[in-house]
């Protein structure tokens, strides 16, 4: 029996098992002295008048994210053009404005580079009153924003944009679940959104252009892959469940609202000259085998990375299976490989992102979260009020390094908390079989993940010519939640 399961208390055993795994890792669980001190000065959100800050708090933002999220990066509101295109405000809360660049706050931000999200617990890049309060796009408050604001054409296209300063309102905290369940006809209109005039129709014409900008960067070879995200359920301190999240249109409006706005930004600063953070994901890692998956599913790619044969192909596959198709979007995720940050300086071309179909782009939609969003956020203001930049190319390629390094640390630690929290539901499971799916296969080892519920382990035995998406089925040998460990045998 494992110490996790055996002490009754499992929630707080997950967070024990969280800290000790961000230490191994390089993560820092905690804020020291120097930043909490910071945070005690501290007193308020910052101040929303300034020269060159617009004030636009009577527009009808909103915020939609996970129903138990409460650092909200981001707001968006919508306007109509002639011609059935929508002009679209994206409005990304201004993070720099309360955290300096070198305070101590800073350097435990640039450390981690990241919030962890665990079975155990989150554990912030930044502490949670600023996070959730402070520098959060909260209900009711007022805040700094740098606002995006981009025209966007009935065909799914960007034409003019800009960017600005701003002050805003969030008039509604929204949940994807609700929203996506009303704007798909599956369930009534939120509380949240009838309880504001107009919203519906505002959120109805934001979804509208959000389809339109999906449809065009699928087109153009945007992967429209879908994953199986399993969220831990509680009920006070004991697990009980790992419920599956799945995408609707809510999220896709969120998503593609990002997509664009990171675009923009990383082309303002393209313009003027100035270097900046990419994220990155080039051709992918395993296109041979890519290949070899598409035509065991009936279908044929070329012989070189095409992202539009990809899409074509995925498309066809999500219409013919939908219930299989998250099983194999998530062997294509595995065989694309990892994104990472690179420097993309002036004159330097455009960085791809083959998943996403786009050349320019960045990460500045979520400082409150990201390191990298905050950097890019302090490079743009001082473009903004045509200040020097405050990060050398130098500067930039080390953080450029440091943080796709972190955000892999990262990764594994949110990882391995999802595995000790299936080994606490499946410890009385041992010696019972499960179809799985290979998710995993190199001279490291191979995994696979079981289907109900949907875990990832081990394949310890049997495991000889197995590849990524290849279905078997599989025997749970053992757990092991300290470890986050589960061994499994082949059949």
């Amino acid at each position: 029996m494992t110490a996790a399961k055996s002490t009754g208390h499992q929630r707080s055993d997950l967070k024990r098992i969280a800290r000790r795994a961000m230490l191994e890792r390089g993560l820092e669980p905690e804020f020291d002295a120097g930043a909490l001190a910071e945070l005690d000065r501290i007193h308020g959100p910052a101040d929303s008048r300034g020269e060159g800050i617009r004030d636009l708090r009577d527009r009808l933002w909103c915020s939609i994210d996970n129903d138990d999220s409460r650092d909200l990066d981001q707001l968006s509101v919508a306007e109509p053009l002639a011609g059935g295109g929508v002009t679209i405000f994206v409005a990304i809360a201004d993070v720099d404005a309360l955290v300096p660049k070198d305070g101590a706050l800073d350097r435990h931000a640039a450390h981690n580079t990241t919030s962890v999200y665990t079975a155990g617990g989150i554990f912030p890049m930044l502490p949670e009153r600023l996070s959730t309060d402070l520098t959060s796009l909260n209900e009711d408050e007022d805040r700094r924003a740098i606002v995006v604001e981009m025209g966007v054409k009935a065909d799914g296209t960007i034409g003019a944009s800009s960017m600005y300063r701003a002050v805003v309102r969030n008039h509604a905290k929204l949940a994807y679940n609700a929203v996506g369940a009303w704007l798909e006809d599956r369930g009534p209109i939120p509380r949240a959104v009838s309880g504001v005039p107009g919203l519906d129709a505002q959120l109805r014409m934001q979804d509208r252009a959000a389809q339109a900008l999906r449809a065009r960067r699928q087109e153009r070879g945007a992967l429209s892959l879908e994953t199986l995200e399993a969220r831990p359920v509680f009920a006070d301190d004991t697990l009980t469940d790992l419920r599956v999240e799945t995408t609707n249109r809510a999220k896709q409006l969120i998503e593609d609202f990002m997509v664009a706005a990171n675009g923009v930004t990383a082309s303002f600063l393209e313009e003027r000259g100035v270097a900046s953070l990419r994220r990155v994901l080039r051709a992918p890692e395993r296109w041979p085998r890519i290949v070899e998956l598409a035509r065991e599913h009936g279908g044929t790619l070329p012989g070189a990375p095409d992202a539009r044969a990809l899409e074509e192909f995925l498309a066809r596959q999500r219409a013919a299976d939908p219930q299989r198709f998250p099983d194999l979007s998530l062997s294509i995720v595995k065989l694309m490989g990892r994104g990472e940050y690179a420097v993309d300086g002036p004159g330097a071309g455009a960085s791809e992102h083959f998943g996403l179909a786009v050349q320019d782009y960045t990460h500045s939609t979520a400082p409150n979260r990201r390191f990298p969003d905050l950097v890019t956020q302090r490079v743009l203001k001082a473009a903004l009020a045509a200040r020097a930049t405050p990060y050398g190319v130098a500067e930039l390629t080390a953080l450029a390094r440091h943080c796709s390094q972190q955000e892999n640390a990262a990764q594994k630690v949110e990882r391995q908390l999802r595995k000790s929290a299936a080994a606490l539901l499946l410890a009385r499971r041992v010696g019972e079989e499960f179809e799985a799916i290979v998710t995993g296969a190199s001279s490291k080892g191979t995994w696979a993940r079981i289907l109900r519920p949907p875990v990832e382990g081990r394949v310890v035995r049997g495991e000889a010519r197995l590849d990524v998406g290849d279905r078997v089925r599989v025997k749970l040998l053992s757990t092991d939640v300290e470890r986050g460990f589960i061994d499994f045998a082949r059949v």
